[in-house]
């Protein structure tokens, strides 16, 4: 009963240090409470938990929104540090990236793009990481590449929101974010506008 009543808050879990976030349900919930729904929990000891997801009845027709001509995705041809422990995340994002032209350097974990940062011969135009990791923060990464390439420019990513990520001291306030889901086209646009940014007087 105690565990349950924390479940959906931001950053609490009951694995132990380094094994879990704590935003997979806070996110869960603040997606769902945003539609105008409801999560409810049962649980019994030893026997499992079941999560039911209650979202809103809609009555109206679906509109079908017309489009103009689509736009070319943002497209680059810079060095991106990408650093995100989740494999499948990983890999959709660093095909995306790939597929719109730029070079992606890979790491699970903060810890490894450090070592990836002070290996690479040629220059990190943009780090792009995850801000909860085990063992090391994306925001402590941040710190120690900055200090090791001045210039290269910073994209936090999370599943939760950047006033939430701020509140908790993982992010300060005013940085590059982006809140996991993101379209293709968002990361493209994040990205080609902070690059841009970097290059500005």
């Amino acid at each position: 009963t105690e565990t349950k009543s924390h479940l959906f808050e931001p950053f609490f879990t009951t694995k132990g240090p380094g094994e879990g976030t704590g935003l997979g349900l806070a996110t869960v919930y603040g997606i769902v409470k945003q539609s105008g729904g409801y999560v409810w929990v049962y649980s019994e000891v030893a026997r499992g938990t079941a999560f039911k997801v209650y979202l809103p009845r809609v009555e109206a027709e679906v509109e079908v929104r017309k489009t103009g001509i689509a736009k070319a995705p943002a497209r680059g041809a810079e060095t991106i540090l990408l650093v995100e422990d989740e494999q499948s995340v990983r890999a959709l994002i660093r095909r995306l990236l790939l597929g719109n032209g730029y070079t992606v350097l890979e790491a699970v974990g903060a810890e490894e793009g450090l070592e990836i940062a002070r290996r690479h011969s040629g220059p990190i135009h943009l780090l792009l990481t995850d801000v909860v990791m085990p063992k090391m923060s994306g925001s402590d990464l941040a710190v120690g590449i900055v200090a090791l390439r001045p210039k290269t420019r910073v994209i936090f990513m999370s599943g939760y929101t950047d006033d939430a990520v701020v509140r908790h001291g993982l992010v300060g306030e005013g940085l590059d974010f982006l809140q996991k889901p993101f379209t293709p086209d968002a990361l493209a646009v994040k990205v080609r506008q902070v690059l841009d940014a970097s290059e500005s007087p």
